[in-house]
């Protein structure tokens, strides 16, 4: 059985989905600070915080092969006002996971990590070879634990996958599960809130950076791809039983208002886009090289942009339907 911490969320949810229905057997762990029950319509569930000692009576209770650890704080402007909190969570309760996991004799673990971790990269498109220098408490809160992973593997009998995600996006193509945040920080689905008259317009943070249009430019991957990812991930650490590292993306990077842009096409609607000032803490260009993991496991992403936006689309109108 695999456990998946913050399994309630965005992303963990689509790859509980995808892990139940290539015939994997999961439980969630979850504290519901910022996901769903209601996401969790496959596998068990169970309501704990991973960083709590009452984590221990998940594994007592059920036969753990292996764990994908999604639970974490991610936004990038949180982390600059309170990087104490995100240091706290996102590693100091990780060494509490992975000392239950070592007392229970659990060697695989699957590491939601991020781009972040690279800072302002050294070349586009970025590879895993490059310097990690994050510029940003959450990217250096997934740097460190990293690093954590590295010296629990240099012990012996455990491995390890981090999967550096560049901008998950879209939703699930059944409309099952979406994104759901709380705040909402992700900019899709901040821009679908303006495309189906939910905010009076989108706000662009900095329009000169050193980028064609001015706007930040980010790569883009479907939730979807993933999930897939993590299947293939796990499946790697079970032949192989060797700890490494991968980019996630698609290889191609949007601008911000190429998103905007995208979006009006894909929902028919126009509304007003206001310039702001730059947050604190945003390269001005975050494109992966996914040769690695395309090599080592086989995985491609099957997604385009526009396939993004439309799956995001479907789940935004449900949701507004339901209020």
């Amino acid at each position: 059985m695999i456990l998946i911490t913050g399994g309630a969320g965005y992303i963990g949810s689509h790859t509980n989905k995808a892990l139940n229905n290539a015939g994997y057997e999961t439980v969630v762990v979850d504290n519901l600070s910022k996901g769903y029950e209601s996401f969790v319509k496959w596998g068990n569930f169970e309501n704990c915080d991973f960083g709590s000692q009452d984590l221990r009576k998940v594994f007592e209770k059920y036969d753990i092969d292996g764990v994908i650890h999604f639970a974490a704080f991610s936004s990038v402007a949180e982390s600059v006002e309170m990087p104490q909190m995100y240091f706290k969570n996102n590693y100091r309760n990780t060494l509490n996971l992975l000392k239950i996991m070592r007392e229970f004799n659990v060697d695989k673990f699957i590491l939601s990590s991020t781009a972040a971790v690279y800072g302002n990269p050294e070349k586009i498109p970025i590879t895993e070879d490059q310097d990690l220098k994050p510029i940003n408490p959450y990217g250096h809160s997934k740097f460190i634990t990293e690093k954590a992973l590295e010296r629990e593997a240099e012990k012996g009998d455990f491995s390890y996958v981090s999967l550096r995600y560049f901008n998950a996006a879209g939703a699930d193509f059944d409309c099952e599960i979406g994104e759901l945040h709380d705040p909402e920080t992700h900019l899709i689905p901040l821009v679908l809130d303006a495309a189906i008259g939910k905010r009076d317009s989108i706000s662009i943070f900095g329009d000169d950076y050193d980028t064609p249009d001015g706007t930040c430019i980010r790569d883009y991957i479907h939730v979807n791809d993933l999930a897939d990812a993590h299947i293939k991930a796990y499946e790697y650490l079970c032949e192989e039983k060797e700890s490494n590292v991968f980019n996630l993306g698609n290889g191609e990077g949007y601008s911000v208002l190429e998103i905007i842009d995208e979006c009006k096409k894909v929902t028919g609607n126009d509304f007003e886009v206001k310039i702001d000032e730059r947050r604190e803490g945003d390269p001005a260009i975050l494109i992966a090289d996914s040769t690695k993991i395309k090599d080592k496991l086989g995985w491609t992403p099957k997604y385009n942009l526009e396939q993004i936006i439309e799956s995001a689309w479907k789940w935004h109108e449900k949701m507004n339907l339901i209020g």
